[in-house]
């Protein structure tokens, strides 16, 4: 049995992630504690994060102290991680999934229907905003940045009408009755890795790598393999409206992608493949032929995906 230290952000869902973590990996046996830390994503709260460097902003800190030796283990929200990790890095485990929807949070509305038309409804993911605006066209959406304790703030303070949020943070904090309604994945399809937990450590540990496996969720795991194949293939960036949203139902995974028009001038572009699966590789296959179905109808429709053909071009 080891000593671990895991770093993550200092926000009140990051600190119950890692000591979610910390709790499962005593239970095994190990001496665990954890490393607050505060990243450049948590300090820029005025700019959507498309605009500043994406979600890596959330990691890069927590990846400096790996590299550094302060911690041993960084523990994410796995929509955070961005696809390719730096050279050095791993994806050690995925854990089981949360609810991996959208929530709908309103103190005065029941549902995204009951908004009254021109309503202002609080998000910074362009994936929401793309989604929403084909739901509902007329309504106002307004960004909305800081940590979940900070977003509902903003809401009982009267500045937006309703709020999107994914459900799981909202449910591991004990928040679940903030809930109004949650979208189900026809209406609004999830972000790639959505309400599962990646965990991160240096390639070379593999000490640290055998710590994690009894945490680890197979089902999970080939799930977002897929999903986050097809952000990976589509560019990796928050800069673009993606959604991907994978289900195992015995050995078949089937899954969803959407994407849409950082404008809001093409409508949505949507996606659905099936396969036999039984590692992570022909997850990740699944999801590649995913993107490439989705970029076609991108292009057929007029749209550009120059960041992908950028990536598809040094592959």
């Amino acid at each position: 049995m080891s000593t671990l230290t895991i770093a993550t952000r200092e926000s009140r869902l990051a600190m119950w992630q890692a000591e979610h973590v910390q709790a499962l990996l005593t239970q095994g046996g190990h001496e665990v504690s954890v490393l607050g830390m505060t990243t450049l994503g948590d300090q820029i709260l005025d700019r959507a994060l498309s605009k500043v460097g994406g979600k890596g902003l959330f990691v890069k800190e927590l990846e400096v102290a790996l590299e550094g030796g302060q911690a041993d283990l960084a523990v994410h929200s796995l929509k955070d991680v961005p696809m390719e990790l730096p050279e050095g890095f791993a994806l050690a485990c995925v854990m089981e999934r949360e609810d991996p929807r959208d929530a709908f949070v309103s103190n005065h509305h029941a549902n995204l229907a009951s908004l009254p038309q021109g309503a202002v409804v609080g998000t910074s993911s362009l994936r929401r905003m793309a989604l929403l605006r084909a739901l509902r066209p007329d309504l106002k959406i307004e960004p909305l940045r800081g940590n979940l304790d900070t977003r509902l703030r903003k809401l009982d303070e009267g500045l937006y009408a309703a709020i999107v949020l994914a459900a799981a943070g909202l449910k591991r904090l004990g928040l679940g009755q903030r809930i109004r309604a949650t979208f189900e994945p026809s209406e609004m399809l999830p972000a790639a890795g959505q309400g599962a937990l990646g965990i991160e450590v240096r390639s070379q540990r593999q000490d640290v790598i055998d710590a994690l496996a009894p945490l680890a969720h197979h089902t999970t795991w080939l799930a977002v393999s897929a999903e986050r194949a097809v952000s990976r293939a589509m560019g990796g960036s928050c800069s673009m409206p993606l959604a991907a949203y994978a289900t195992l139902v015995a050995d078949t995974l089937t899954i969803d992608a959407a994407w849409g028009d950082p404008d809001g001038k093409l409508a949505l572009v949507q996606v659905r493949a099936s396969a036999v699966v039984s590692d992570l590789a022909s997850a990740t296959a699944l999801g590649t032929r995913v993107a490439a179905d989705l970029r076609a109808g991108v292009l057929a429709q007029g749209g550009t995906v120059l960041v992908a053909d950028a990536v598809q071009g040094q592959a």
